[in-house]
């Protein structure tokens, strides 16, 4: 869209928040870079240039505005939606990758050569994969330094820096203030001063308005596993297994923002903490653009009216939730919570939780490869679907992970034994976040459309949602929502 300068004028003048992430307002008089909803007054059109990321401002020369900290803005939609190679690419960067394996290990994940991917991001993003990488490092050192009492030295290196030289200079550089001066501005703006608990810290998750908290949250509560999640004080609380060690997440629906509450392990996995967590939300879509394409369909566009702004709720391990996809074939949800926490008690690490009920770290594919199949209490074709699974992602034969082919990945999951178009689906749709994702042979998809007068065969429905993509995972959101089931109902 950052091509589109009249369309991006207008944006500006209007301040739609819609567009935050989406591009980026430099203003060449004053060489600050804005989102742009900034509530300052909007600059002369002649006096504005448009960037497609924060890093490629950033490269041109541009500080962040200290008012509307576009740094801080929700992630571009467009990398949910596309699913080529520079759209993974920049999803393993927003992992940490860059920070953790350098150019070469996002080379050899993507299969390019490291040139290829410098050449198609500088294209696309008007930043090298190093710049993309800078950027997020700068903004993860603004949270320690503003929401932790951290020292700085630790601060660098937590957030991906190779010196304190580095990390003084690029956050000046950035943000014209210098880290302590950072500390300084968060510290009147919040009298209480940063959050004094060792390990622990308390942020706010952007996202774009509409967002309808009752699914999203009703369904990660209604399917919680015991001990690796759980709903508690008003908040999504769950255990997570990072790079560096672990961690404990709360997350709760506030007005504009999703609180965020980190206890980390080690400092170094915020950004791909915050990254999981974001996936998990949906916080990355745009919501506007969803709801205008579903509401077109007039049988659907009473139930997007009545409760705009549904997200797709996601996963923070993809090889978790293809696990307990699978354990939940053919069940009710209760007995997969009853079989997942079996295997959680038996083969997860387990953790200290201080603040709640959260015991145990959910096992990982090279923990459940070895197990013995007659302990599981599941008949004997769901087990082998189950080891299968498990031995495919614990070798590496089915990747999973962000960067990875989505058609790719639904080929070699209908390859397995006990595999069909509904399992394949729901993992497309949770695990690998395809906003297209869809399930026209689920049961309470069936029922919901029937009773709007929507075709109710497979078929059918598949050819009247041809009209809703590449939306249809949302649509799914809704019709499920038709029916009064506890994955529709945000908790008490």
């Amino acid at each position: 869209m950052h091509t589109d300068t009249e369309r991006c004028v207008r944006a500006v003048q209007s301040k739609e928040s819609r567009f935050d992430g989406v591009f980026f307002t430099a203003v060449r008089t004053t060489r600050i870079y804005c989102r742009p909803s900034c509530p300052a007054v909007p600059p002369k059109p002649e006096n504005m240039e448009f960037h497609p990321s924060a890093a490629s401002c950033q490269r041109a020369g541009y500080r962040a505005c200290k008012r509307c900290r576009p740094d801080t803005s929700p992630g571009s939609p467009e990398w949910n939606v596309r699913a080529d190679a520079v759209a993974r690419a920049v999803r393993l960067i927003q992992d940490g990758v860059v920070d953790r394996e350098g150019v070469p290990g996002l080379a050899r994940r993507l299969g390019w050569s490291t040139r290829q991917i410098e050449r198609q991001l500088l294209a696309e993003l008007g930043a090298g994969p190093l710049a993309l990488a800078r950027a997020q490092r700068a903004q993860t050192a603004r949270l320690l330094i503003e929401t932790t009492p951290m020292p700085f030295g630790e601060i660098a290196f937590a957030a991906g820096f190779s010196s304190i030289r580095t990390f003084n200079d690029t956050v000046r550089e950035v943000f014209a203030l210098t880290p302590g001066e950072l500390r300084d501005r968060a510290a009147r703006r919040s009298p209480a001063g940063p959050a004094a608990t060792p390990g622990v810290i308390s942020l706010r998750l952007p996202f774009r308005t509409p967002l309808e908290p009752s699914n999203l949250f009703g369904h990660l509560a209604a399917t919680a596993v015991p001990g690796v999640e759980e709903w508690r004080d008003g908040a999504y609380r769950r255990t997570l297994s990072l790079p560096y060690g672990h961690g404990i997440v709360a997350l709760a629906p506030r007005d504009g923002h999703i609180a965020c509450r980190l206890s980390l392990t080690d400092p170094r996995d915020l950004t791909h903490a915050i990254s999981r967590c974001r996936r998990l939300l949906d916080l990355d879509a745009d919501p506007v653009a969803v709801d205008e394409r579903l509401r077109s369909d007039p049988l659907l566009a009473p139930i997007v009216d009545q409760a705009p702004g549904r997200r797709v709720p996601g996963t923070v391990d993809p090889a978790e939730f293809a696990v307990r996809a699978v354990l939940g074939q053919q069940v009710s949800t209760a007995a997969a919570r009853t079989h997942a926490a079996r295997l959680v008690t038996a083969h997860g690490v387990p953790v200290d939780d201080p603040e709640g009920g959260l015991t145990h770290l959910f096992p990982g594919p090279e923990a459940l490869a070895a197990l013995d199949p007659e302990t599981l209490a599941l008949p004997r074709s769901r087990r082998t679907t189950l080891l299968t699974l498990v031995r495919a992602l614990a070798d590496g034969s089915l990747p999973l992970g962000p960067a990875d082919d989505r058609e790719e990945a639904r080929a070699r999951l209908l390859a397995l034994p006990g595999f069909g178009p509904w399992t394949t689906e729901i993992i497309a749709m949770r695990a690998l976040g395809d906003p297209d994702a869809f399930l026209p042979g689920d049961l309470g998809v069936r029922r919901a459309a029937e009773g709007l007068g929507l075709p109710g065969t497979p078929a059918a429905l598949t050819a009247r949602a041809a009209h809703w993509r590449p939306w249809r995972a949302y649509a799914v959101q809704y019709l499920w929502a038709t029916d009064d089931h506890p994955i529709n109902l945000l908790p008490a």
